[in-house]
């Protein structure tokens, strides 16, 4: 199975394949509204403006299993998002990303780029980098800005046909 094989939901509700990212790279996180990392929506829509021309797609998932810190309706989500941030990336529908109900594309990503403590996400901001072909590369912890990320979006950006 590829991550092309995969379909989300937009915040709208319809179905939308990840066939269509393919040949980019994909910065993809789990977020929330109000978490102490909601800030980082800000840099990941820097890095967004500044790479979309390049080949990067940031894509964010909301997930309300962190303290309930994504309570709000998709629609509120992204109207927060939007307002706050000024975020023009897609922010997909809620999604869960632990438990018995993770969501396909979630359990790709964790199951290819496991953490310091297993596959499970543990947090908001868990984010993951994916090269042109669709392997995951790069898990970055919440706590990482995405400013920090800069560096390993490049690399692979600067690829063309796969890496290591």
């Amino acid at each position: 199975m590829s991550i092309y094989d995969l379909s989300v939901l937009t915040a709208g509700g319809q179905t939308h394949s990840l066939a269509e990212y393919k040949g980019k790279v994909l910065l993809i996180a789990n977020t929330a509204s109000k978490c102490g990392f909601t800030p980082q929506y800000q840099e990941m829509e820097a890095l967004h403006k500044k790479y979309k021309g390049q080949g990067l797609a940031v894509l964010a998932f909301p997930c309300n299993q962190f303290l309930g810190q994504e309570a709000g309706s998709n629609e509120d989500i992204q109207a927060f998002c939007s307002l706050n941030y000024g975020v023009s990336f897609p922010v997909f529908a809620k999604v869960d990303v632990k438990g018995g109900q993770v969501h396909p594309l979630f359990q790709f990503l964790t199951a290819q780029a496991p953490g310091l403590f297993g596959e499970a996400v543990k947090w908001n901001f868990t984010k993951f980098l994916v090269d042109r072909q669709g392997k995951v590369r790069h898990r970055f912890a919440p706590m990482t800005a995405p400013s920090k990320m800069a560096t390993a979006i490049e690399q692979l950006l600067e690829e063309k046909n796969g890496g290591a």
